[in-house]
Formats: structure tokens, C-alpha cells, sequence
């Protein structure tokens, strides 16, 4: 809980401090902010990885539940994190995607249901992204990248990024409280 809001905080305390910056200076990072922003953003992808599972393994619920229809499943919010480090997080950053086989190899997996494997999954894309971004030289993130679109810092990339994934983490325990269950780090 402690790493947690430090890495927060430090986080929070570089954007603050480079969102203060003019604007033409914010398309350069310095090299110690990219490397403090790439450790503070691979720290916090451990701590999200930890608080992804909130059904306790003897849970009735499965993977499949869903709040109602047409809103992502358990299983769906959990493989949907595991393609972000597979793919999004490591491109985002300028590293090398997970090879998952075909197009249609990857469809499969973004329908897994069975608990074990899409929990697999879940790891196996979380260390991913760590590995790639662990293997980045802080140098080729002090520019923009295009992402989405858009011309993005590397501090407007782990912000948007963290926010996502934050925003799944919340989304499950969400659903956890909803069935009554009670996320094993609020115990």
C-alpha cells in the first residue's frame, strides 16, 4: 500500500512539475525524467497486476458474470488488461508487441473464459510490458511518440495509460462488491 502511493506520488509530482514547464519545452523530456517516469509506471504495473483478481478462488461467480448485458464480463475486463501489456503498453512506449500468433489466434484468446487461463494470460501480458519497457533505454523516451493519434510525452503516455488501467482495476471491484465479495487487499 505504502509503494503504492509513493509511486503515486511520484508519478504525480513529475507530471506536476512537467505540466508546469511552457509548452514547447514539454516536447522534450530529460533523460532522468523519462527513466523515473518508465520505473514509477513499471512499478505500478506490479501493483496493478497484484489487485487484478478480486474473485477468491472459491467464488460460485465465474469469469463470465457481467453486471448485465452489453457491459464487459469479468473475464472479458481481465483479457482485455492482459492485451494491453501484450500489445498497447509496449507500443505505446516504442517497444516490440507479444507475438500471439494470427489475427484469428488473438480473437480466441479475447474470448477466454476458463479462470486458470485467463488469469495465465493476465500475467504473461503484465510481464510482457514489464520486460519491454525494463529493456527501454530512458534516452528514446525523452520526445513524443504518436499515439491514438496524438503527438504524447511519455508522461501524457504512462498518465493515460495508468488512468486506463485503473479505471479496469476499479471496474472489477466494482463487480467484486456488487456480488458481495471482498477484494483481498481490503481485508
Amino acid at each position: 500500500m505504502i509503494r503504492r502511493l509513493i509511486a503515486a506520488l511520484s508519478i504525480a509530482s513529475v507530471v506536476f512539475l512537467t505540466a508546469s514547464v511552457p509548452a514547447r519545452a514539454q516536447d522534450a523530456t530529460s533523460k532522468d525524467t523519462a527513466a523515473a517516469i518508465k520505473g514509477g509506471f513499471v512499478e505500478d504495473l506490479g501493483e496493478l497486476e497484484r489487485s487484478s483478481s478480486p474473485w477468491p478462488k472459491r467464488s460460485r461467480r465465474t469469469n463470465t458474470w457481467r453486471p448485465m448485458d452489453g457491459v464487459r464480463s469479468v473475464s472479458e475486463v481481465l483479457m482485455l488488461a492482459a492485451f494491453e501489456g501484450y500489445a498497447f503498453i509496449p507500443n505505446s512506449f516504442g517497444a516490440k508487441a507479444a507475438d500471439l500468433g494470427s489475427r484469428e489466434e488473438a480473437a480466441k484468446l479475447r474470448t477466454l473464459s476458463d479462470k486458470p487461463q485467463v488469469i495465465d494470460h493476465l500475467k504473461k501480458g503484465f510481464a510482457h510490458a514489464k520486460q519491454q519497457l525494463g529493456a527501454l533505454d530512458a534516452a528514446t523516451l525523452t520526445g513524443t511518440r504518436k499515439v491514438m493519434g496524438r503527438d504524447m510525452s511519455v508522461v501524457q503516455i504512462a498518465d493515460g495509460i495508468g488512468g486506463d488501467l485503473h479505471e479496469h482495476l476499479g471496474q472489477l471491484i466494482a463487480y467484486a462488491r456488487m456480488n458481495h465479495i471482498v477484494p483481498p487487499w481490503s481485508k
